[in-house]
């Protein structure tokens, strides 16, 4: 799946979105931030080294992001930005989102992928991505990313203006929660039954 030249080609590329990605998070009066209770590093702190399950392996069954934010690698933590891996199987999608804290910038390395957001005025703005595509997400707004071709697979590279940009899914939010059904049933314009119906397949 991913070569030695591709994980290349992503650091390069990374790094070129870094300089173009706009920074969320808060100044920091330091050089770097340490965990509490730390006064000592070296440069393994500043070394991150969980994409190595990328080299030579195969796609995974379904839709998977491997995060590297600061909870993954703590020499994030006051560098205003982060990190994401997707892998597209076959036919595969990542359901409508948003990203509270962050621009998202996406790369795509293989395959291709359709991509769209909806704006606070409801306009859906669409795109078929080819590999070497590049994708700006505006920070807030509901967005997916889908592999709709039906013979390869795809890979997709997404940096964030945000050492801790946050992920929230927007059905898991709105029907996977303690929300009452018939707030969700007015809101939405059906029944509890169907609502319940909702509930019942993300659970599952």
């Amino acid at each position: 799946m991913a070569s030695i030249k591709t994980l290349l080609s992503i650091t390069f590329i990374s790094l070129t979105i870094i300089q173009l990605t706009v920074s969320t998070d808060p100044d920091i009066l330091t050089d770097y931030i340490l965990p509490p209770n730390t006064t000592v590093t070296d440069p393994n702190y500043f070394t991150f080294t969980g994409l190595r399950s990328l080299v030579n392996a195969t796609y995974p069954p379904t839709f998977t992001a491997i995060k590297v934010t600061q909870t993954e690698f703590p020499g994030l933590m006051g560098q205003s930005v982060s990190y994401a891996v997707l892998e597209f199987p076959i036919g595969s999608i990542n359901p409508l989102h948003i990203h509270p804290r962050a621009t998202e910038l996406l790369f795509v390395i293989a395959g291709s992928l359709e991509v769209g957001f909806v704006d606070t005025s409801n306009k859906l703005f669409t795109q078929k991505l080819a590999t070497g595509d590049m994708f700006v997400f505006p920070k807030g707004l509901v967005h997916f990313q889908y592999n709709s071709n039906g013979t390869e697979p795809a890979m997709a590279v997404s940096t964030f203006g945000s050492a801790n940009a946050g992920t929230q899914s927007i059905a898991n939010s709105v029907f996977n929660s303690t929300i009452y059904e018939g707030i969700l049933a007015q809101s939405f314009n059906t029944s509890v039954n169907i609502v319940e119906k909702i509930e019942s397949g993300l659970k599952g």
